[in-house]
């Protein structure tokens, strides 16, 4: 059983995101003199974040300690493991560590923002180690939706620590290569003080098909299909796109690839040796017309529904070379990202109004995840056997049911640590401690702004989705405070002028009362601007919501005009 180093030395573990959350993973592991990351990823925004395009963790932290940060560490080639690596490489260059199509993708994103020449990119394999400062990584191969996944055994002064990245138990793979549970099984025979593992599926009982069920399922229905078929899945998930080829070539189709992210993985995976094909099997978009329908199978992004993706484009009829026809087969293999539900059924409605026969997951075995069920995971705690256990990567009721299948493995309870993002765990001789927070949070993506848009940003954009806005613009001597023009009302998102006359025209009565009633309030400061703006802005609010029971926006604009002489006098 593994023991607490007497040495002294601290070891700290800072979960800076993916707990309590899905996505944007980074762990901070830190001793007194050297510190490495593991993960940097992003997570889509939710529905309460209105024009987000991305959230990436907060570096504080690691920018206040940027002096002992050796490497950054990743898993796996997913985008919430390494989507916020171009953010985050603005900030601080350091060597970044991965298996060979992991770090092909990174250099694939780096592209994008200049960044590909700047970074230092170190391919390894897996069973490798490297040295970094206090910590001695390994790669441990393992299997998950994209190639080349790996677990991490990080040794540090105070024992052994194994992050199992995102893993299932594979023993067939489309790759060959299945995870090696050997070298868990003896790492736990020397001893492992902390097992960090993957949550995601923690709710789920049994064990994760293999990838090749699914291959199977396509056998199936590409043999009973007669007009063209249309697969949409994740880009990253090569060994599926490999199934799709291969299975294309079996009943004598061309494959044509649709979506720029798509194109982009299949080309890397392809120069990098991680899929294959037959001659003349890919065709190019722009000769699909030339091949009748029962020769075609088109892979394509938008199993989830995204509103720009190649696959919603052709359900409403906006895609720029692919029409949805009667006779096509849609095949959907995915499974919903959860909160993603909505989207994807409104497609799945749209495809079958324009004639498509839809196959999505509740039909046909048409997807497996990547992530380790209960049985898998009770596996893992059973050849790792370690004395010290911490659930990630999941939200808190799948942290919760982890902790909850450890303690069945004989973990005892108080050697569970449910994390939250910004705590520390910290090993330091024999005592632990869990008391300490760092800086974490959100980082928001908009566009080409980083970090601008905050929660008053966010609660205007909701309040303006849901109840719009009323623009009041006013002229006004700037000496005499007088009303030289308006009020005009502008509404946008609240009600239809044309049809709402009755109502603007008394919005703009209860503005001229207003405006005179703050007159006589400023007295004699008719300059008292902000006075007038909030009373037209309350005197509107109350009027209007006592009319509909609705809080638009009210934005007050006041221009102020000088005196006809005073202008005179300023162009003499």
């Amino acid at each position: 059983m593994a023991q607490l180093s007497k040495n002294n030395k601290r070891l700290r573990i800072i979960p800076l995101g993916g707990l309590c959350e899905i996505g944007k993973n980074l762990t901070v592991f830190e001793t007194d003199n050297d510190m490495i990351i593991v993960d940097c990823g992003v997570a889509f925004p939710e529905d309460d974040m209105p024009g987000i395009d991305a959230v990436i963790p907060d570096f504080t932290y690691v920018l206040e300690n940027k002096d002992k940060l050796r490497a950054i560490v990743l898993t796996h080639g997913h985008e919430d493991h390494i989507g916020a690596l171009p953010y985050f490489l603005k900030e601080i260059n350091v060597p970044i560590y991965g298996t060979k199509l992991t770090l092909a993708l990174v250099e694939k994103k780096l592209e994008d923002y200049n960044l590909a020449s700047y970074a230092n990119l170190q391919v390894v394999k897996h069973s490798e180690m490297i040295m970094k400062g206090d910590f001695c990584i390994e790669f441990i191969r393992t299997n998950h939706s994209i190639a080349d996944a790996c677990a991490l055994a990080i040794i540090t002064p105070c024992g052994i620590v194994i992050h199992t990245g995102d893993f299932k138990v594979d023993y067939t793979p489309i790759d060959g290569a299945p995870i090696d549970l050997m070298r868990f099984a003896e790492l736990g025979e020397k001893g492992v003080l902390l097992l960090m593992a993957d949550s995601t599926n923690a709710e789920r009982r049994g064990f994760t098909m293999s990838e090749r069920t699914v291959g199977a399922t396509f056998d199936d229905i590409f043999s009973k299909t007669k007009g063209r078929i249309i697969v949409a899945t994740f880009s990253s998930n090569i060994h599926r796109v490999q199934q799709i080829i291969d299975t294309a070539v079996k009943f004598n189709r061309k494959c044509v690839i649709c979506g720029r992210s798509m194109v982009n993985v299949i080309d890397v995976a392809m120069q990098t040796g991680y899929m294959n094909h037959t001659e003349d099997t890919l065709i190019d978009i722009d000769d699909i017309d030339k091949y009748p329908p029962e020769e075609l199978v088109v892979i394509t992004t938008g199993s989830q529904g995204e509103p720009m993706s190649a696959l919603t484009r052709m359900a409403v009829a906006t895609h720029r070379q692919i029409d949805i026809v009667p006779g096509d087969t849609v095949i959907i293999s995915a499974s919903p990202i959860p909160g993603n539900e909505k989207p994807i059924n409104k497609m799945i409605d749209e495809l079958f109004k324009r004639g498509a026969n839809v196959i999505y997951k509740s039909l046909a075995e048409v997807h497996v995840s990547g992530h380790a069920c209960e049985e898998e995971l009770k596996l893992m705690q059973a050849i790792v056997k370690p004395k010290y256990f911490m659930p990630v990567h999941g939200e808190f009721r799948m942290l919760t049911r982890h902790k909850n299948i450890a303690v069945s493995m004989g973990v005892p309870e108080e050697n569970v640590f449910i994390m939250e993002n910004g705590k520390v765990l910290e090993f330091c001789g024999d005592e632990i401690k869990t008391d300490e927070t760092v800086t974490s949070g959100n980082i928001l993506i908009d566009g080409l702004s980083v970090g601008d848009v905050g929660n008053i940003v966010l609660r205007d954009r909701r309040h303006l989705s849901e109840d719009g806005l009323i623009v009041v613009v006013m002229s006004i001597n700037s000496d005499t405070g007088e009303m030289l023009a308006g009020p005009d009302i502008i509404s946008r998102g609240f009600v239809y002028m044309r049809e709402s006359e009755e109502m603007i025209a008394h919005i703009k009565d209860v503005a001229i009362e207003a405006l005179n009633r703050t007159d006589s309030l400023s007295m004699p400061r008719k300059h008292d601007w902000a006075l007038k703006k909030t009373g037209i802005r309350d005197a509107i609010h109350n009027y209007v919501y006592e009319q509909t029971k609705r809080n638009p926006m009210i934005l007050p604009i006041i221009m102020e005009i000088p005196p006809k002489d005073s202008a005179d006098d300023t162009e003499s």
